[in-house]
């Protein structure tokens, strides 16, 4: 019988346990996903760590999922995750990729250089805010820059109640300020581009060098990909940090509540527009553009908004035709077999 008091270091939530029978809580085994490999996943218990080879059979797994293992270890379900990333797949493939689950708390890193840019923090937000995590934006870097001061400022003016720190990556005691977010048994998700010091800043959380770290190319502050596997590491202090590899693209598929709390600002000022199809552009009675011409609402967050919300609509239909052609195709594919099997029954 397992030791269940043991998983909540692993982020062990009522949300979880209330999935289970009285039948499984005593027989089952309760495994979060700690290493995500191409045809392998390791697996932590609370008492042991646990290295399973993905089968045919196996659900699709990610980093942070919740499994019920058998007595000899076999996978016998994965848990409905609490909250979990997702974006369009990298590329021209049509798919959504889940990209980790069942995170907390969510660091969206931002240096404070010549990279920093609203519109990606924007995009970030959009993701975690349909993930359902709740977010802290870090920016890094700060002692880089003269005036940290006026980078916060850019960053509360998307939402005066966003939670922003400013931090020196190599610094431990600059980071110590992240320690109230990094509770006992807490997921802790480190998202953000190549180059904005997710490993450093881990490393420094850990107190160890436990991530790669790159160079940041001088012609645009922009940096590589150091990190090529997705981990849940354990603190000393019992949160956990889930460090992803930097993201340049981040293609927004079935996010739309995410946008909408993400801009919830405009989206107020969009349900007081005269037309109900408003287009934010030219039309009469537009409180979005009289919110411009106020000087209450930039224009630069305004065409994020909407950029965000077209490739959203574009992404999600292409994922739904999809879909609809996939589902087509497997009934086809089981009448062909439906049909083979009678014929072959008349012969015999």
């Amino acid at each position: 019988m397992t030791d269940h008091s043991a998983l909540s270091d692993l982020g062990w939530h009522a949300c979880f346990q209330h999935q289970l029978t009285l039948d499984e809580w005593d027989q089952v085994v309760p495994a979060r996903v700690i290493e995500q490999h191409r045809s392998e996943v390791v697996l932590a218990t609370g008492e042991d760590v646990l290295t399973v080879s993905l089968l045919a059979t196996t659900p699709e797994l990610v980093v942070g999922d919740w499994l019920l293992l058998d007595s000899d270890h076999r996978v016998l379900r994965r848990l409905d995750r609490k909250t979990y990333f997702a974006r369009k797949a990298a590329g021209s493939e049509l798919r959504k990729q889940i990209i980790s689950a069942n995170v907390d708390v969510a660091f969206i890193v931002s240096s404070m250089n010549d990279d920093f840019n609203l519109n990606r923090i924007e995009r970030y937000l959009s993701l975690v805010n349909e993930a359902g995590a709740d977010p802290v934006v870090v920016l890094s870097k700060s002692d880089q820059v003269q005036s940290p001061e006026q980078f916060v400022e850019l960053v509360h003016a998307i939402d005066p109640y966003l939670a922003v720190e400013m931090v020196n990556c190599l610094d431990a005691e600059s980071v110590a300020r992240l320690m109230p977010w990094i509770k006992r048994g807490t997921t802790v998700a480190v998202l953000g581009s190549s180059g904005v010091g997710k490993s450093t800043l881990i490393n420094t959380l850990l107190g160890e060098q436990r991530q790669s770290t790159g160079e940041i190319r001088e012609d645009d502050a922009k940096g590589r990909h150091t990190t090529t596997s997705r981990s849940l590491i354990s603190m000393d202090s019992g949160g956990l940090l889930l460090d992803t590899p930097g993201m340049r693209e981040i293609q927004l598929a079935d996010a739309r509540e995410g946008i909408a709390a993400t801009f919830s600002d405009i989206e107020e000022l969009a349900s007081q527009c005269k037309f109900g199809d408003c287009q934010h552009q030219t039309e009469p009675g537009c409180a979005v553009q009289e919110a411009i011409a106020a000087d209450s609402l930039d224009q630069r967050r305004l065409d994020n908004y909407l950029k965000l919300l077209r490739e959203e609509s574009r992404n999600t239909a292409s994922l739904a035709e999809q879909r609809k052609a996939s589902k087509a195709q497997g009934k086809f594919y089981k009448q062909v077999m439906s049909d083979t099997k009678k014929i072959r029954g008349r012969q015999d």
